[in-house]
């Protein structure tokens, strides 16, 4: 058996990979290294001619980590004492401290031999070997018989030179298990994420349809004008918003903005900013006296331009006031058209300069008056005006027009709005949609990485007029 040792290890390691082998191909994957283990246990019982055997697994602080036991204990507690008393002061105790064979030819007669109390089995030889993988002690397997001299230095030879075929094939076996259980980890972690994916897209969805019912619903049909307006959110929310609202018979308000920031905050904040403006010019009136009011203005102004001036007042104190330390700001054009004439009064708190075009290309910006609101609550916006003539568009829009960009990062920039407008002439529907046409051809495919919100509003020449 001394010859043939080597040859039988051999074998060994042969048998216990095609159960290896055979284990993963079966449909049961789970413990895979306690089916090794025992798979191990019983080829080293049949082969050493013994009756029974355990397998210890140890990790790198000595510990157990794994086993294969002969006599099972009824609790976890009880397990682990029986454990602790085998490695501690039985024979097994022996090879953990000497690192080689341990072989008692009759329990009798070898006081590393430990009986434990109540043990079910009569042991009279043992032999315990350590398994290394290099240095350090990977495992303990240990054989017993009821009758003496069952095990020879044959036998230790033979277990001597399995150990380092058998390390190969419990340590494959345990990554297996480890790899296996990381799979079925990320498995379940991604059965949570999906979950908690459809769960927040339910949310948002949520959150977009109650975001659509803070844009108009319906745009204002005037006669002598032509309204349109688009929107195009990167996210499913979006800080931009538009809104173009009858005041009275002959006055209209028009209002673009852009809240700081994306997604869902700036939706919040998006829904905070317009519902404030309506109910400032909505309200009771006699609030103007209690709101800031820091502006130069003529005093010949009429009521109309004042509530303008009024609501953004109130809206810049609010927001100073209850969300400064958030830092939420917006750029923010605040536009009263009087329809019957053209003339627009506007504020326009740090917005994209919005655009009159004629219908012959020219057009004149309609530049900030102030800072945007919620930066200071010192800031001063002036009311200023202008006309619109019959045959003229006004333009406005976000920056996710103008920062509009590929992947090679050239932007669309007003440069790109101002080849639109030669491109697509002075009306508001034709002028609008070549704007909205090149941005995406642009990108060239690419995701919006900014919100979008469009607004033309065009005044009709006066032979379009008796059409409508």
């Amino acid at each position: 058996m001394i010859i043939n040792s080597e040859n039988i290890a051999l074998g060994i390691q042969t048998r216990l990979l095609k159960n290896f082998i055979s284990l993963v191909r079966s449909s049961d994957e789970q413990g895979m290294l306690k089916a090794t283990l025992q798979k191990t246990v019983d080829l080293a019982v049949e082969i050493t001619g013994a009756e029974a055997g355990s397998l210890f697994l140890l990790d790198n602080a000595g510990v157990v980590s794994d086993c294969i036991m002969i006599r099972e204990t009824p609790s976890r507690k009880d397990r682990a004492q029986l454990i602790g008393s085998i490695l501690d002061k039985g024979l097994a105790g022996w090879v953990v401290k000497h690192r080689e064979v341990g072989l008692v030819r009759d329990t009798r007669h070898d006081t590393r031999w430990l009986d434990l109390p109540d043990q079910p089995y009569s042991v009279r030889s043992a032999i315990v070997t350590p398994i290394l993988k290099g240095k350090s002690l990977f495992g303990i397997l240990s054989l017993v018989h009821s009758l003496p001299d069952q095990f020879t230095d044959d036998t230790a030879s033979l277990l001597n030179a399995t150990a380092d075929h058998i390390a190969i094939v419990l340590e494959n076996a345990k990554l297996y298990d480890t790899l296996n259980e990381a799979f079925h980890q990320l498995e379940r972690a991604k059965e949570l994420i999906e979950r908690y994916s459809n769960t927040l897209t339910a949310e948002l969805e949520k959150g977009r349809y109650m975001q659509r019912t803070f844009l108009p619903d319906h745009i204002p049909d005037i006669p002598g004008w032509k309204i349109e307006a688009c929107f195009y959110p990167a996210k499913q929310v979006s800080g931009d918003f538009y809104d173009i609202f009858p005041i009275d018979a002959e006055h209209l308000g028009i209002i673009i903005a852009d809240v700081c920031d994306k997604g869902v905050s700036a939706a919040l904040f998006m829904g905070i900013f317009r519902s404030l403006i309506h109910a400032y010019l909505e309200g009771d009136q006699s609030n103007k006296s209690r709101t800031p009011n820091p502006f130069n203005h003529p005093d010949e102004y009429i009521a109309l331009p004042d509530k303008a001036r009024g609501a953004l007042a109130f809206l810049n104190h609010y927001i100073q006031k209850h969300h400064g330390r958030e830092g939420i700001f917006a750029t923010l054009f605040f536009g009263i058209l009087d329809t019957s004439n053209g003339r627009l009064d506007f504020i326009n708190g740090g917005h994209e300069p919005l655009m009159i075009v004629s219908r012959d290309r020219r057009f004149r910006d309609l530049r900030p008056t102030g800072p945007a609101i919620g930066i200071s609550s010192k800031a001063i916006f002036r009311l200023q005006a202008d006309r619109l003539d019959p045959g003229e568009t006004l333009i406005g829009f976000t920056d996710g027009i103008t920062d509009a960009c590929a992947d090679d990062g050239v932007r669309f920039g007003r440069a790109g709005i101002l080849a639109a407008i030669e491109r697509g002439g002075g009306t508001d529907a034709k002028l609008m949609q070549s704007i909205i046409d090149d941005v995406f051809d642009h990108l060239l495919g690419s995701d919006l990485t900014d919100d979008i919100a469009m607004i033309a509003i065009e005044r009709l020449a006066k032979a379009r007029n008796i059409v409508r």
